[in-house]
């Protein structure tokens, strides 16, 4: 059996001799062939060379000719800032107010726009030279096209003027439609439409604003002869259900959704399903033994029939080829994968951070978790979300972004308890997962953490002070200077009188040394936990 024939065959369902490896190698390549991401997707020769490259290491079943979402985009007029490893990102809407490009103006890319020609160039040659590997050619989504054309604003005008976004949408799908066309006269077995941004809607918006357009892509692609895939990434597994009436041949989804759901909900539409891969964790930042246990782990819920083993989405540039290759092994030869499943260890946990006293500084501080803002379109709209609100809180807010495909940024997630990806996180508290906030909604998150730690503050400044002592005139003295001297500098200090013999003694003070002022200071030590006896501990220390 074919790689191509096994793909085939588990997008139909059907069982096969094995489990298919579909390793989604994209600017992942360029590393192969030693060119940095903005060089290598710009050249039809150098995909030709990176996909051949990684036929060779990998020995795949399948392969995308190009994982790049923003080629639809840049063909409609998108303007692109291009990284040494990563796909473009992305950064001018057309569609978005100011600019003066009207929906009516934009038209369907022909197949020699832009990059297209380069990657369905890169198509046909690769038909040719690999027959027997299954061809996908990914097109860009019709509702992340539609984010790429307007922008965020799109979350308030599917509220505001659905009527409006229905027309993006329709276009967008024309779009979609056209490009599946070209992928399918250029030799690929199997359009995939990736659509991440469906992550951030509902199943209520998903079927009002996207399962007609993309029920319509499926259906030409089954018309013209070639199988579908549905590709989402992100915290998206609210929507499987509804993805699954879109009569799409295959779903597959990245490590946010659990590969036993997606398996049983595909099972009652009768469709496949692949993935889900840890790419970060795992397959970027493990080692070859944490990327077979990975993989086995994946195949044992995947089973035979009606499953593909996938990395979660595009492999990112530096993944280390080995991990990849131990993958391979397991793959292709029963005897290596049942070593690597009695062998394998517990990979050890990552060393938490402690996080006790995080968010406890002057500025609020907002975290962004995501997997790279430069690759992940909905990482990129959720920093563009805080980056465009900072200025608001000039000098009192700090924001970062923290890329977990570095071990510190995995690290940082995992000792704030991040899940999923992109997260937002104010002051070391999950506020915002997988979901981008709107405008007004970001604002107020941030001044409410703002109003807690100005409330700390004040609580943070109180005191009192006991006077202790009979009813006297020095006694009566010594209160008139204590509220004199309270009133002139505003601080927030209550005046007790002490007159009970036993409470005056605890103090260790006898009659003869009366009055006598004692000061308490108050200090909020720990908000919204429970610290643990050893920081409690440390406070004492100071008594």
């Amino acid at each position: 059996m074919t790689g191509k024939e096994r793909v085939m065959k588990a997008m139909r369902c059907e069982k096969t001799d094995r489990i298919p490896w579909v390793p989604f190698v994209g600017c992942h390549a360029g590393a192969l062939v030693g060119k940095t991401a903005d060089v290598y997707l710009k050249s039809s020769d150098l995909i030709v060379q990176g996909f051949s490259e990684a036929v060779g290491r990998y020995k795949p079943d399948g392969l995308p000719v190009a994982f790049d979402l923003q080629v639809e985009a840049e063909a409609l007029g998108c303007q692109l800032a291009w990284a040494d490893e990563n796909p473009p990102a992305v950064i001018h809407h057309p569609l978005c107010n100011g600019h003066g490009v009207k929906l009516e103006d934009l038209k369907v890319p022909g197949p020699d726009a832009a990059r297209l020609g380069v990657v369905l160039d890169a198509a046909k040659k690769l038909r040719n030279a690999h027959p027997d590997i299954a061809l996908y050619g990914l097109i860009t989504g019709p509702f992340t096209l539609a984010l790429h054309l307007l922008g965020t604003d799109i979350f308030m005008k599917m509220f505001d003027e659905p009527e409006y976004v229905n027309q993006l949408m329709h276009f967008c799908a024309d779009v979609s439609k056209a490009t599946a066309g070209y992928y399918i006269d250029a030799g690929c077995d199997i359009v995939a439409l990736v659509d991440p941004m469906t992550s951030q809607i509902g199943p209520d918006q998903f079927v009002q604003f996207v399962s007609p357009y993309v029920t319509d892509v499926f259906e030409l692609i089954r018309q013209r002869g070639a199988l579908s895939s549905f590709f989402v990434c992100g915290h998206a597994q609210q929507n499987i259900p509804v993805m699954c009436q879109c009569k799409c041949d295959n779903i597959s989804i990245d490590e946010n959704i659990p590969l036993d759901y997606a398996r049983q909900e595909c099972a009652k539409h009768h469709i496949s399903f692949g993935g889900n891969m840890q790419l970060t964790s795992v397959l970027l930042l493990g080692g070859p033994v944490d990327a077979q246990k990975n993989a086995i782990a994946c195949m044992e819920l995947g089973g035979d029939t009606g499953f593909i083993l996938a990395p979660g989405c595009d492999l990112p540039y530096a993944t280390p080829p080995a991990n990849l290759e131990a993958v391979t092994e397991i793959v292709l030869d029963s005897y290596k994968r049942d070593v690597a499943r009695t062998l394998a260890c517990e990979t050890p946990d990552q060393n938490k951070l402690d996080m006790n006293e995080y968010g406890q500084a002057d500025k609020v501080v907002v975290d962004i978790i995501t997997l790279d803002s430069e690759a992940c379109a909905p990482c990129q709209y959720m920093v563009d979300a805080v980056r465009r609100v900072a200025p608001e809180f000039e000098g009192i807010v700090e924001w970062r972004e923290h890329k977990i495909k570095y071990r510190e940024s995995l690290v940082f997630m995992t000792s704030l308890m991040v899940r999923n990806v992109p997260t937002i996180c104010i002051d070391g508290e999950i506020v915002f997962v997988s979901r981008i906030p709107p405008r007004d909604e970001l604002i107020a998150a941030i001044q409410k953490r703002i109003n807690e730690k100005f409330r700390l503050r004040i609580q943070q400044k109180k005191a009192r002070l006991y006077v202790l002592g009979q009813d006297c005139d020095k006694t009566c003295q010594l209160k008139d200077h204590l509220r004199q001297a309270v009133t002139e500098l505003g601080v927030d200090v209550d005046i007790q009188l002490v007159k009970n013999e036993d409470t005056i003694r605890s103090y260790g003070l006898t009659s003869g040394q009366l009055p006598a002022v004692v000061m308490a200071r108050f200090q909020v030590k720990s908000i919204r936990q429970v610290p643990q006896v050893m920081i409690i501990k440390e406070w004492l220390k100071d008594l």
